[in-house]
């Protein structure tokens, strides 16, 4: 398919938009399903709550408490899907998450939509990649925070669009400063789906295996708020308020029941570098990972 086909049927591609209504509830599970125990009440306790700042990434697959009602989730990629019908299905490749202003844990609105944003030829036989944005604002018009996604098609590649571009590492040639220990519960696949991704293949064994994997796995922002969580504890603990940028590269598949580790290096003042890992086989689930605040 020639560069200004594929251009042409993708430009301007975008969702309604939407809005996802809050209460503490909703924060107190989503707190639970990134990993929060009971000495965190700050995010599970309606009596001076706070919201992890990632609880802003939920819209992004979200079909809970969300009008026009969704009963799966309709992200960009999934539009890309219906539209170009691959052979393959898509794979998340990164993650950016910017916090410009606290979000209220008591209750409020996310009024949205996912715009795509960029399309990159990795070459044939590497894929397409399509990366989206997601604005979210409240009730009043306030940019709460920005998600931006890079998911790839497998199949689609080789057909002379613009080269994706490389991003280097800010992991240092060091041991980490800080390891901190914590497990994915057995359970946590299923915890997180009711934030609102209600993807079928984070349940339903069939559909897990029919895409090549071992059976239902825990969703990739699921691990990425077990990293916002762990990080605030140890760079900025009591003040999640103070995050402005996280980033990570999104490598391997994560299952219920795994024992895991951030690995946390200290750049500089305000800056971080990550590595979200499987504890049991070392190789990482998040990579390349950047985190910045105030």
């Amino acid at each position: 398919m020639a560069e200004n086909t594929r251009e042409t049927q993708l430009r301007g591609l975008a969702t309604e938009w939407r809005t996802m209504t809050y209460n503490w509830r909703d924060c107190a599970l989503y707190a639970l399903a990134v990993g929060a125990k009971g000495d965190e009440p700050q995010y599970t306790y309606e009596n001076g709550m706070q919201a992890i700042p990632t609880f802003g990434a939920t819209p992004y697959w979200g079909t809970v408490n969300v009008t026009p009602k969704l009963p799966r989730p309709r992200a960009i990629p999934v539009l890309v899907e219906e539209l170009l019908r691959p052979e393959r299905s898509y794979v998340n490749l990164d993650y950016e998450f910017l916090y410009h202003r606290p979000i209220p844990a008591g209750k409020g609105s996310f009024v949205y939509r996912d715009v795509l944003t960029d399309l990159f030829d990795r070459g044939e036989g590497r894929g397409m990649a399509v990366r989206s944005q997601v604005e979210v604002f409240d009730e009043g018009g306030t940019l709460l925070c920005t998600n931006r996604c890079t998911t790839l098609f497998p199949t689609l590649g080789g057909y002379g669009g613009q080269p994706m571009p490389r991003g280097a590492s800010p992991i240092p040639e060091r041991e980490a400063d800080i390891v901190v220990e914590d497990h994915i519960g057995a359970a946590q696949n299923l915890l997180y789906r009711l934030t609102g991704d209600t993807n079928l293949v984070h349940v339903d064994r069939d559909v897990a295996v029919s895409r090549g994997l071992d059976g239902p796995f825990v969703h990739d922002l699921c691990a990425y708020g077990y990293v916002c969580r762990l990080a605030t504890a140890q760079l900025f603990p009591g003040h999640p308020e103070k995050l402005t940028r996280m980033f990570a590269a999104m490598k391997t598949v994560l299952y219920p029941d795994t024992p895991v580790q951030l690995h946390l290096w200290k750049l500089e003042e305000g800056k971080a570098a990550f590595r979200f890992v499987n504890a049991q086989t070392g190789k990482p689930i998040l990579d390349r990972g950047e985190l910045e605040w105030r």
